[in-house]
């Protein structure tokens, strides 16, 4: 087989097949915790307990980028890592059937979170986030509770929720159990920022895209219905509506971009490890 239809296929026995399933939860905790510090680090010696919109946007910064950073350390422990490790590959479906799972998982959240919030009589609107980001004070805050948002949190949570979590679990125990313990712990860590009311849809969502995962064998289609559902949702809290589709396409764009460089740095670093 050639090296470039090699890389076309998911990955079925690597390092990751070792990976103990309570890595996971390692990273989740790891990444907390350094988001916590750089908030007490933000507020300084403040008396006050609400940090600034500045300040929040490098907490939440530094929390993401915690959980991957933990993940891929914890996956270093046990051999060499590598992007396909954590399911940045190409999907195993064709490009329509992804497309078509994205969609439909985006969808089914929708009509769960209608139905479960029309029964408890609740709205579960988030509690001001885009506004704690600082979305409301200008052109540039705005941009970056975008980035935060549409950006960098799809790509961070997936690495660390569908990528490296559900792989450890799933090799535990299965894809199904992996998943639910997933999604519940998806949904539960969401309860800092989303109502009570909004937890089981989020577990559900989170559900949903270990399942788009499990399917396709690529995180790509996770993080593309991530990037779909938060900007959705951070354009509904700035009463947008044709913008949405603009930052929609922006985000998904820059996910694109991101993602290659990661893939380029990584083929560059086994170039010159090897």
């Amino acid at each position: 087989m050639s090296h470039a239809s090699e890389r076309l296929q998911p990955v079925s026995d690597a390092a990751e097949q070792r990976w103990p399933p309570w890595y996971g939860l390692v990273a989740l905790v790891a990444g907390l915790i350094v988001g916590t510090i750089a908030a007490a680090i933000a507020l300084g010696g403040s008396h006050s307990t609400t940090l600034t919109p500045a300040g929040t946007d490098v907490s939440t910064a530094v929390q993401d980028l915690g959980f991957v950073a933990a993940a891929v350390w914890l996956a270093t422990l046990l051999g060499p890592v590598r992007p396909r490790q954590f399911g940045l590959v190409i999907s195993r479906k064709p490009l329509w059937q992804a497309i078509l799972l994205v969609l439909a998982g985006l969808g089914s959240f929708y009509l769960i979170s209608l139905a479960w919030l029309a029964a408890l009589h609740t709205s579960g609107a988030e509690k001001g986030l885009v506004k704690d980001l600082g979305g409301d004070s200008g052109t540039f805050a705005v941009l970056v509770a975008c980035a935060l948002t549409c950006v960098l949190a799809p790509i961070c949570e997936e690495l660390l929720f569908r990528g490296f979590m559900f792989t450890a679990l799933r090799n535990w125990r299965g894809p199904w159990p992996a998943a639910v313990i997933t999604a519940l712990i998806f949904g539960g860590v969401h309860g800092f920022s989303a109502p009570a009311a909004d937890l089981l849809p989020l577990a559900f969502l989170g559900f949903a895209l270990c399942v788009v995962y499990e399917w396709t064998g690529s995180l790509y289609p996770c993080i593309a219905l991530h990037v779909l559902n938060n900007a959705i949702a951070f354009g509904a809290d700035e009463h947008w509506e044709v913008r949405i589709v603009e930052l929609a396409a922006a985000s998904l764009a820059s996910v694109a971009l991101v993602l290659a460089l990661v893939q380029l740095a990584s083929a560059r670093w086994t170039l010159v490890s090897d």
